[in-house]
């Protein structure tokens, strides 16, 4: 159950972990945690559910919350009110059975009203390589969205996030921060499954620079009429705070491990600008710009 209006203000006022021991002491877990009940929420009145029409898998620490907002300022798309945008169904079933059943509940968790799209993002999806496979089985003709940032940036911000969030400050916290930057990577196995028509993927500096053409495309490529929110915030925190130190040559090594990557991917994605990863093109920015 959400929290009422003061008690989610009294909560974000305190240190992730201890926010964590509370809402957990009161039965309240986040998708991502042991203890959360999957059982679909009832239908409303007027509601019909179905796979989703949309599914954002990537990637994590991209501005992909900033984004999923903007999307849902569309009046052709509906939230439930209490459902989160991270449904992290699919990231359960690496080794656990994935049936009819299991579809089936999935598609519960994406109530909608009659000419509506619904849909959910959920990043860590792009890097579980059973997803995909899930994905289409659940949900084969949902629309995929990737927002991509550049890697080491996004390594960054992903690895302040995981701290900031408890998580000890390991070599496996660190293995799987670097992980989710191979984004071509992560993008062929995803088109394995899905044709590239039924995938976009945008880049988090195209839509923070001029977010105005890259939502309308967004729309667009969600089968939306064409709409202009009334106020896009444009600016976007992303890292979470302040970011954990950064050696620069370590960074600068880190760089050339997805220099390969990132230029793959750059085929793969015409509408991609490199220019705009000044860490692949350019060199790591030394200095702690950006978010």
């Amino acid at each position: 159950m959400r929290p009422p209006p003061l008690v989610r203000r009294v909560l974000r006022g305190l240190p992730p972990p201890a926010r964590s021991v509370l809402l957990h002491a009161r039965g309240d877990y986040a998708p991502w945690e042991v203890g959360f009940d999957f059982t679909p929420p009832a239908l409303l009145a007027g509601e019909r559910v179905g796979p989703p029409d949309f599914v954002g898998v990537g990637a994590q620490k991209g501005g992909t919350s900033w984004w999923f907002e903007l999307i849902l300022e569309h009046p052709g798309v509906y939230e439930r009110a209490g459902i989160p945008k991270e449904r992290h169904y699919l990231s359960q079933f690496c080794v656990e059975p994935f049936g009819p059943d299991q579809v089936a509940t999935y598609h519960g968790w994406f109530p909608r009203t009659e000419g509506t799209v619904t849909g959910e993002w959920t990043p860590d999806y792009l890097s579980y390589p059973w997803v995909a496979p899930l994905l289409a089985e659940a949900a084969p003709d949902a629309r995929i969205l990737l927002l991509v940032r550049d890697p080491v940036e996004r390594f960054r911000s992903g690895l302040t996030f995981r701290f900031r969030m408890g998580a000890p400050h390991t070599s496996a916290s660190v293995a799987d921060a670097v992980r989710q930057g191979f984004y071509a990577r992560h993008l062929r196995r995803l088109l394995e499954y899905f044709p590239t028509e039924q995938v976009l993927v945008l880049q988090y500096e195209q839509c923070r620079a001029d977010p105005s053409p890259e939502l309308a495309r967004t729309y667009a490529f969600l089968g939306l009429d064409p709409f202009e929110p009334e106020e896009i915030r444009r600016e976007v925190n992303v890292s979470g705070g302040e970011k954990v130190p950064f050696d620069p040559e370590a960074a600068g090594r880190l760089a050339d491990l997805y220099r390969a990557d990132a230029l793959e991917l750059a085929h793969l994605v015409p509408s991609l600008d490199l220019a705009l990863w000044p860490s692949i093109v350019g060199g790591v920015d030394r200095g702690d710009g950006g978010s």
